[in-house]
């Protein structure tokens, strides 16, 4: 196993993504730790842990923007063994839909003050242990990097979230952190279903302002599940030389 004898937390893992990637951490060996706002959909996520018979599962209610609170959860977690892996999966709250002309400031920003706060307050807190002990990995959910219309001020809070990425990689990777994050294809392009296929249907994720399939290299766009299979690699020793950059699995949506 990929993980075996790591300690993770997710954040935001009862959402989607970060259910996905909490399975593949237990799966691989990991003892994981559920961070989020909502205990009961939490514990319905270490439930489905428990029941496929992954690694150990525990919950916590956890408010991202709330420093103390991070800091506190990451300290108590650090107390039972210390803390391997840290995974960012937390939505940002976005306004999409509406063009920059039209669109409030405070709907901007929003998104982008969310997403730097909140993984400037999980990486710092879990990187004060990791950096002690040497060792340990921190990684981020993104979304693309092409500029498209009426994304309000998602793209930006990406942007900025790969550029705090990097400022952590730069200063915690002299104590053995590596920092990194998951470029995605977009929400529109995951199934619910895990077909890895557009559940919006051909072009209608264009049309509501967000990649499809049209545009990828290779299809199907991937499952939630096979994004639980990338961020378990990207934890692992195999990927021990990856920090400071983006692991792009667009499907071809973005290339480099």
């Amino acid at each position: 196993m990929l993980l075996a004898t790591k300690t993770a937390i997710v954040y935001g893992a009862s959402g989607a993504i970060g259910s996905a990637v909490a399975r593949a951490y237990a799966r691989e060996g990991a003892d994981v730790h559920l961070a989020g706002r909502t205990t009961a959909t939490l514990e319905e996520v270490a439930q489905r842990i428990r029941h496929d018979g992954g690694g150990g599962a525990h919950v916590a209610q956890v408010d991202v923007l709330d420093r103390a609170a991070v800091a506190a959860h990451a300290d108590a977690v650090a107390a039972r063994g210390g803390i391997d892996i840290c995974f960012n999966a937390i939505s940002n709250d976005d306004v999409q839909g509406t063009p920059l002309l039209a669109l409030q400031f405070e709907d901007f920003l929003r998104p982008v003050a969310k997403a730097v706060t909140a993984h400037f307050n999980i990486a710092t807190a879990v990187g004060r242990h990791m950096t002690r002990r040497g060792h340990g990995v921190i990684l981020a959910m993104a979304g693309g990097r092409e500029a498209i219309p009426r994304l309000g001020g998602s793209h930006v809070a990406w942007a900025a979230l790969a550029g705090l990425c990097r400022q952590l990689a730069a200063e915690f990777g002299p104590h053995g952190v590596r920092v990194t994050w998951l470029l995605s294809p977009g929400s529109p392009g995951f199934d619910a279903d895990d077909r890895g296929q557009d559940e919006t249907g051909p072009g209608q994720a264009e049309a509501a302002g967000a990649p499809g399939t049209s545009g990828l290299l290779a299809r199907p766009l991937p499952s939630y599940d096979e994004v639980g299979n990338i961020a378990a690699f990207a934890a692992s020793d195999w990927a021990r030389t990856i920090t400071a950059s983006e692991i792009n699995f667009t499907g071809g949506a973005v290339v480099d």
